[in-house]
């Protein structure tokens, strides 16, 4: 876990708070428009899996609640579908927005990570990442794309739940994709099955905002 970092994020806040520099209001949410993220940071330690967000925009990297970020998806990622039926899980609009898979200026790079699962906690060393709701304008999909073939990850257009399995110790970048302009809330659920007595935990519910601008 990475408390040292939280504990400190926390007592800055806290002292903030007490010397009226900082609303409430003001502290709840950080817009992230550019730059590193992992969407979805998983964690394990004394018996809890939890589930943040790991922000490396700035000169310090810091986890975040899931319920305090807004991710911004901004017109610049907004790009036409290529054509053939491999591609139809972005929607009938000939455009989706996209947060590629490659670290490109202006947008966000979005990815995962369980580099702090620690190894034999889990049956085969895996987690899984469960998509348990979406709401919002169109359809949100994570793929990624190789020789310009796109292998389809996570589809709210085919049905939810979707799952995918991750191994641990795993930093991992996708495409994320919007099928309209709008606001997505996205729900996310991590599990895994113990391997000590075959018991599934979870991280619980956890929704990701993501505004999506024309």
């Amino acid at each position: 876990m990475r408390t040292p970092r939280r504990v400190l994020a926390g007592l800055t806040l806290t002292v903030a708070l007490l010397a009226g520099a900082v609303s409430p209001a003001q502290a709840a949410t950080v817009t992230l428009s550019s730059g590193h993220v992992d969407v979805i940071d998983v964690d394990y330690a004394a018996g809890a899996l939890t589930v943040n967000v790991m922000d490396y925009t700035g000169t310090t990297d810091v986890e975040r609640n899931p319920a305090d970020v807004l991710f911004q998806v901004p017109a610049a990622a907004k790009t036409a579908v290529p054509s053939g039926s491999a591609w139809s899980f972005l929607g009938t609009g000939g455009q989706a927005w996209i947060l590629p898979q490659s670290n490109t200026s202006g947008l966000l790079w979005a990815g995962w990570n369980t580099l702090e699962v620690p190894s034999g906690i889990f049956q085969n060393n895996r987690v899984t990442f469960k998509l348990t709701s979406v709401t919002g304008p169109a359809g949100f999909s994570v793929y990624t794309v190789s020789g310009g073939t796109p292998t389809v990850l996570l589809d709210s257009g085919n049905g939810l739940p979707d799952s995918l399995t991750v191994n641990r110790n795993i930093h991992a970048h996708a495409n994320w994709g919007f099928d309209a302009a709008g606001t997505y809330s996205v729900t996310f659920e991590v599990t895994g099955t113990l391997a000590a007595n075959g018991s599934t935990i979870t991280s619980g519910a956890k929704t990701f905002t993501f505004e999506v601008l024309a």
